[in-house]
């Protein structure tokens, strides 16, 4: 050890403590690690003061881009939390509540999750929900479980336009298992229906669809899930809930099994997670549902109570009578999606709504009078939406971000032939001042 590394032991404490572990050296302990791998050197600083340490983290955080102007979406969302949501998650009673086993000391916990329930059913119009799942990606992979076990078939059927990442992880999920997926090419950024058509068969346990779809394009499902039932399959929809205070539920459209990530319902982006997912299906359903269920019952004196019921998991049943083996159902951030849903209300997800599909118009009329750009019209959209550019859409993101802005989501990376393709995404938080720099900025970007 040299003098410019800061280290509170002794070389004599070291060597103490790399003979206990049965090594002879400090390279000896990191031989595992491949040299390129490998920190070059452990120059750490002397310790700092908690209030030196915040006011460091402060100046770091300022550095990150704090004022950027962000039109990514792609399954993530920057929307507005109510103060409530933090307050209220925050409190010990919940913060540090773990899986509430025994219902006698879980009360309080239980009451919360099957309030969750009964949220995500009156948002989806299902009929049954369970107590939440891990995130969006997955929830599509235990969708597709769900099927399988049902219908007794092996097809998946997955409608290109659902989101990538959520149709990897769907395909990781079914690695090993005989399941055939079979993925169809966007059409226009729409569900090739035709192509559908001619690969409904009595082997397709479900079809996997989404909405609003990955290139922002709403559609409706009502004739699909009649032409999937006729053969006996389910359809699973994907589905984007703050849309829901504006488009036909998935229950309306006779979905059989609805997924989605909720991270836009009170969940901050943090980086990417955590989050939770959800899912919800008709009632018969309701024995294939993954994870738990929270159930409402009275005890023997006749008061209200909550206790898990139909605790599918492997860890309360036999492995092979397990409908899931999740592990966490991110039951914070799910009682985070019902504050945000009971906080703002019916009529303020409706309001909500409106303002993220009124400010995407706004964008889309504005960013069309560029030269050379043009608007994705094969379908309605919500708050996201596609546009072509006349150049690589990845360098007009990376010359943005210069300027503190995150245009959106290039395509080209996950399909081939879309490298000037972008989708932008406006939530309510998106000014028109920060629209308006957008589109200068753009057009800067696109015609230099």
């Amino acid at each position: 050890m040299n003098d410019s590394h800061y280290c509170p032991h002794t070389p004599e404490e070291i060597q103490e403590m790399l003979s206990a572990i049965g090594v002879a050296s400090v390279e000896e302990l990191f031989s595992p690690i491949p040299s390129e791998l490998r920190a070059k050197t452990f120059n750490l600083p002397p310790g700092l003061s908690e209030f030196e340490t915040f006011d460091k983290m402060k100046s770091i955080a300022a550095d990150n881009g704090g004022g950027m102007s962000a039109f990514v979406g792609g399954g993530f969302y920057d929307h507005i939390i109510p103060a409530a949501v933090d307050h209220l998650s925050g409190r010990a009673e919940f913060y540090t509540a773990y899986t509430p086993y025994q219902p006698e000391c879980s009360q309080g916990t239980l009451q919360a999750l099957f309030e969750y329930q009964t949220a995500i059913c009156r948002l989806t119009g299902m009929g049954v929900s369970n107590a939440s799942l891990y995130d969006g990606g997955t929830a599509c992979a235990e969708a597709a479980m769900m099927a399988l076990r049902i219908t007794g078939r092996n097809k998946i059927i997955v409608d290109g336009c659902v989101n990538p990442f959520s149709r990897q992880v769907l395909k990781t999920y079914l690695y090993n298992l005989d399941v055939e997926v079979v993925e169809i090419a966007p059409l226009d950024g729409l569900l090739n229906r035709e192509e559908l058509a001619g690969m409904l068969d009595e082997s397709v346990a479900a079809v996997l669809v989404q909405n609003p779809n990955f290139f922002g394009c709403v559609d409706d499902f009502t004739a699909l899930a009649q032409q999937v039932h006729a053969l006996d399959a389910l359809l699973i929809a994907s589905v984007y809930p703050i849309s829901l205070g504006l488009l036909a539920t998935p229950g309306e459209m006779g979905v059989d099994i609805t997924v989605g990530d909720g991270q836009s319902l009170g969940n901050p982006l943090s980086f990417g997670g955590p989050s939770f997912g959800f899912i919800a299906a008709k009632k018969a359903h309701i024995r294939n549902m993954p994870g738990r269920i929270i159930g409402e019952t009275v005890d023997k004196q006749g008061r209200r109570g909550f206790v898990l019921t139909l605790q599918a998991r492997e860890q309360h049943i036999k492995r092979h009578k397990a409908t899931s083996n999740i592990c966490s159902n991110q039951g914070l951030c799910a009682l985070r999606g019902l504050i945000f849903l009971s906080a703002i209300g019916r009529q303020g997800l409706v309001d909500m709504a409106r303002m993220n599909r009124d400010k995407a118009e706004y964008a889309k009329a504005q960013l069309v009078s560029i030269p050379g750009v043009t608007v994705l019209q094969s379908a309605a959209t919500f708050n996201e939406f596609t546009i072509f550019l006349p150049k690589p859409a990845d360098g007009v993101v990376a010359e943005l971000l210069k300027k503190d802005i995150i245009a959106g989501v290039p395509l080209g990376q996950y399909y081939q032939g879309s490298e000037n393709c972008l989708v932008v995404t406006v939530t309510e938080k998106r000014s028109r001042k920060e629209i308006d720099r957008l589109v200068r900025e753009l057009e800067v970007a696109v015609c230099n």
